[in-house]
C-alpha cells in the first residue's frame, strides 16, 4: 500500500512540475511577444487636456466662433446658391475669423 501512494504521489508532483513548466514556457513566450510588439508597434501617445477654468472658457469660446462660422457658410450657400459667391464668403469668413475672435474675446484691454 506505501509504494502504491508513493507511486501516484511521484505521478502528482510530476503531473505538478509539468504543468509549472508549462505556464513558465507561456509566460515566457508572452514576455518575448510583448517585447516584440513593444519594438514594432509605437504606443499611441495620449494627449491629456488641459482642464482649468481658461481652458474651458477658450474651448467654449472657439466652439461658438466654429459654430457662427459654419451657420454663416450655410446662410450664404441658401441664400444666395451661387458657387463663386459662396466660395468669396468662405474667404471673407476665414479672413475675418481672426479679427472676431480677438475682438470679441481679447481681454487684453
Amino acid at each position: 500500500m506505501s509504494k502504491e501512494r508513493a507511486r501516484r504521489r511521484a505521478e502528482r508532483e510530476a503531473e505538478r512540475a509539468r504543468a509549472i513548466r508549462l505556464n513558465e514556457a507561456r509566460q515566457a513566450r508572452a514576455a518575448r511577444r510583448r517585447a516584440l510588439l513593444g519594438r514594432l508597434v509605437p504606443r499611441p501617445v495620449r494627449i491629456a487636456r488641459q482642464g482649468g477654468l481658461l481652458a474651458r472658457r477658450r474651448r467654449g469660446q472657439n466652439a461658438v466662433v466654429a459654430l457662427l462660422f459654419v451657420l454663416v457658410q450655410v446662410v450664404a450657400w441658401l441664400v444666395w446658391g451661387a458657387p463663386l459667391l459662396s466660395l468669396a464668403v468662405l474667404v471673407f469668413s476665414l479672413l475675418l475669423a481672426p479679427v472676431v475672435m480677438t475682438l470679441a474675446f481679447d481681454r487684453r484691454t
